[in-house]
């Protein structure tokens, strides 16, 4: 993403060596240290990916650029987190101005909506009739990303509520009833990992959507169909991560969820036989998957990627490495905004619900470009475009070192 003439600062490339891993992991980033484990440079990940913006650890050695005219006698970090600070209380007080409905109402209703048409999808599929039955099968498979994909995304991040303890049921309820995935994993690698290091290579660098020895093709357009089955699998996986009575608990969660999928296609949709239910099952839960990957990589990859010693502050981390999609009303319902057109707002912001994201994407965006920093948009058939022309160099080779260069 190269920076405008004229813009305070300007970025090179460096390519890296090293090999991408070639295994799929849903909501992660490369390969996660053990769970619990401190991330590397001793930074403090919980609180850059929940927080707002924390203060500079020891040893700190984030560059950083121009962005905003400096105060006389200011040092550049404090520049930084000036910028930084001075976004969040224009957010704060938004928030804080918000109602209850605005916070977390909009997307709880949202998801709840999305429950009462669980019967008609199910009734749907009984029909003998062409319309009714493709009615049922999309619907059952727009309900199934919305509660997979938006509701397990906001309780990953404890968006649904502002208590913990039923946040962490919400999690445990969306990432694993319905997602048939670990909450624990997906939050460590999603909220710490992802959010923490974004776009840095070797964490935050959305490696873990590579997959190598696929071409172009059969990625982005045959591959999306195994999502529903590479989920459990890469979740099993992952159970060797977590304590052992968590892992009972997801086993037993994943099992009931798909179990229970299977059991209402056969006794309330009709199905005759287990292998017609499960070709449904499949189908349903991959109605979705391609732009769900297609987001996921549109969004980081083909942006600037930092070593993890000489990553900008946090401020131009996500200004630089993140992009926002258009507005989509099917994307914006099942996916939800912070994941689509507001995902720029997503990463600086990460513990607001999608409502809420959107509702600041005036705000950030003018704050952004006002300053002088990125702000990176973009369209869908255009990302599509990009990453079919350029596939070998984003999504097989490493990625090159981004290296800012500008006002220190």
């Amino acid at each position: 993403m190269p920076l405008e003439d004229g813009d305070p600062a300007s970025w090179r490339g460096q390519q890296v060596n090293g090999e991408v891993s070639g295994t799929p992991q849903l909501r992660g980033t490369g390969h996660p240290p053990p769970w619990g484990t401190p991330a590397p440079d001793g930074s403090r990940t919980e609180a850059m990916a929940e927080g707002w913006e924390p203060g500079p650890a020891p040893g700190d050695r984030d560059v950083t650029f121009g962005g905003g005219p400096q105060r006389a006698g200011q040092e550049p970090w404090q520049r930084e987190e000036a910028l930084m600070g001075e976004l969040s209380e224009l957010v704060q007080k938004v928030v804080k101005s918000s109602s209850w409905w605005e916070r977390h109402g909009v997307d709880i209703s949202i998801l709840t909506c999305s429950f009462l048409l669980l019967p008609a999808g199910f009734l749907c599929l009984r029909s003998a009739q062409a319309i009714p039955f493709l009615a049922g099968v999309l619907t059952l498979g727009v309900v199934h990303h919305t509660l997979t994909v938006k509701g397990s995304h906001l309780a990953s991040h404890n968006a649904l509520t502002e208590s913990k303890s039923w946040g962490k049921v919400w999690a445990i309820f969306f990432i694993e009833l319905c997602s048939a995935f670990t909450a624990e994993q997906a939050t460590y690698n999603h909220v710490k990992i992802h959010h923490g290091y974004t776009n840095v290579i070797g964490l935050g660098d959305s490696s873990t959507w590579k997959v190598p020895f696929l071409n172009r093709y059969i990625y982005m357009f045959i591959a999306p169909l195994a999502v529903p089955v590479i989920t459990p699998l890469v979740a099993l996986d992952l159970l060797r991560n977590v304590e052992w009575k968590a892992a009972l608990r997801t086993l037993c969660c994943m099992f009931l969820g798909l179990y229970c999928h299977y059991w209402l296609l056969l006794h309330v949709s009709g199905f005759q036989s287990p292998w017609s239910a499960l070709l449904c099952m499949l189908l349903t839960r991959s109605l979705l998957a391609h732009p769900y990957i297609h987001v996921n990589i549109f969004q980081h990859i083909g942006l600037p990627m930092f070593a993890a010693d000489r990553k900008p502050k946090r401020i131009h981390l996500m200004s630089l490495g993140v992009l926002n999609l258009p507005r989509n009303a099917l994307l914006d319902w099942s996916f939800g905004h912070s994941l689509i057109s507001c995902h720029v707002e997503h990463h600086l912001f990460p513990s607001l619900s999608d409502n809420m994201c959107l509702k600041i994407k005036p705000i950030v965006s003018q704050y952004l470009k006002q300053k002088k920093l990125p702000y990176n948009e973009d369209t869908y058939t255009s990302r599509l475009r990009l990453f079919l022309q350029r596939y070998e160099e984003l999504m097989v080779h490493a990625p090159p070192i981004t290296e800012l260069v500008g006002i220190q």
